[in-house]
């Protein structure tokens, strides 16, 4: 967002261009190992999509409230010369690699966070399947408005951070140069991060640079064909499904522990957490 304006909002178009020309490439230069567009499923992204941007509407308020008070009370201030909008980008995607991260081993984060995952095909309308509950993110953020970056820059940082990772979600595009392999996030690093594979899983965390993961030991190279969805998929298209399954699994869960250990474990332990000796 700089100064009002949505960057995302208005990339819309581009969106949809991109994804028409997609989904001609897969049309009439079809590979077997990809698994295209389903109708159904493309359907439930972009119904994903457009409730989140509805979602966010309200969300977004809490953000904002809270990165420009944080902001506020810092004693520093940095202003927006080229050389600070660099650091902030990078800052920015060193901060998304660990709410990215969180959002896999915190259940209740995940909850969130799954909604991305829940699609077993990939391609650009898969950018799109955006969560609706996505207020657990503003945390992570809030060390870069106490810092002194201003609120604008953040979110204009934040809306370039999810514009460049809406062209990675594509099984159209192989491996790249090496070089570029080795610093960015690429379709090839981002298809091993949705894949279910047990060698895949919680990996590849990074938003626009692949670094953070090569030095956390989160990163894991493209090798095996990628099955995309989760270990345990669900049987829906219907968006409002999608969106509070997890949230529905949690309590679900919650409900049926016998101690207040327990409870707080199947809310803030990893997914697929349970107490020893119990039926997984």
């Amino acid at each position: 967002m700089i100064h009002g304006i949505d960057l995302t909002t208005l990339a819309i178009p581009f969106y949809i261009l991109f994804m028409a020309l997609e989904l001609l490439s897969v049309r009439f230069f079809p590979d077997p190992t990809e698994q295209g567009y389903a109708a159904k499923d493309t359907a439930t992204s972009l119904s994903m999509g457009i409730g989140s941007i509805i979602c966010n509407l309200g969300w977004g308020l809490v953000t904002v409230a809270a990165v420009a008070g944080t902001h506020a009370i810092s004693p520093w201030r940095i202003g927006s010369s080229a050389a600070s909008w660099i650091v902030l980008f990078v800052a920015y995607d060193f901060c998304y690699y660990w709410e990215h991260r969180a959002n896999h081993r915190v259940r209740i984060l995940w909850a969130s966070h799954v909604v991305h995952h829940s699609s077993q095909h990939y391609n650009l309308s898969t950018a799109l399947r955006q969560t609706w509950t996505g207020v657990g993110s503003t945390v992570f953020i809030l060390p870069l408005a106490l810092a002194g970056f201003p609120a604008y820059m953040i979110f204009a940082t934040g809306s370039m951070n999810l514009l460049y990772q809406f062209w990675i979600h594509t099984e159209r595009i192989g491996k790249m140069w090496r070089p570029i392999e080795l610093v960015m996030n690429t379709p090839s690093h981002h298809r091993v991060h949705h894949g279910s594979n047990q060698g895949y899983l919680d990996k590849n965390y990074g938003g626009v640079f692949i670094v953070f993961d090569r030095a956390f030991r989160s990163f894991e190279p493209e090798g095996e064909p990628v099955k995309y969805g989760l270990t345990k998929n669900i049987s829906t298209y219907n968006p409002f499904r999608v969106a509070v399954h997890e949230y529905a699994a949690i309590a679900r869960d919650v409900r049926a522990a016998t101690s207040w250990r327990d409870k707080a474990g199947y809310v803030l332990r990893g997914p697929g957490w349970a107490p020893r000796g119990a039926n997984a």
